[in-house]
């Protein structure tokens, strides 16, 4: 299954400029895991950080997921050589995205 949805990137500058993003969950990502697709790279990370990170600060390995206010959340996305990008989000997107993460786990396989 895959989502696209729309984020802002967050820089230091006094513009931050919109960025396609392609939210990824099924038998192409690890189990129990998504995947954010940015241009420029991917990562991927346990489901459960996007959940905790809508409610309060949470982090796994080299993402970072928090609310910003009461309708935003960001993602902050680490490489190797530190913060590769920050992004923001409409929260609802991504409570929508998990949503239908769990619909597709709940659908049984017929054959």
């Amino acid at each position: 299954m895959e989502v696209r949805a729309r984020g802002l990137v967050v820089t230091d500058g006094p513009l931050s400029r919109p960025v396609p993003v392609a939210l990824r969950y099924g038998p192409d990502v690890a189990p129990g895991c998504v995947r954010f697709v940015l241009p420029g790279g991917s990562w991927t990370f346990p489901r459960t950080l996007l959940e905790t990170g809508l409610r309060a600060p949470a982090h796994d390995g080299d993402v970072d997921v928090w609310p910003c206010g009461r309708v935003q959340t960001v993602v902050e996305f680490h490489s190797p050589e530190g913060t590769a990008v920050v992004v923001q989000f409409d929260s609802s997107a991504l409570r929508n995205f998990l949503r239908r993460t769990y619909a597709t786990t709940a659908t049984p396989v017929t054959h």
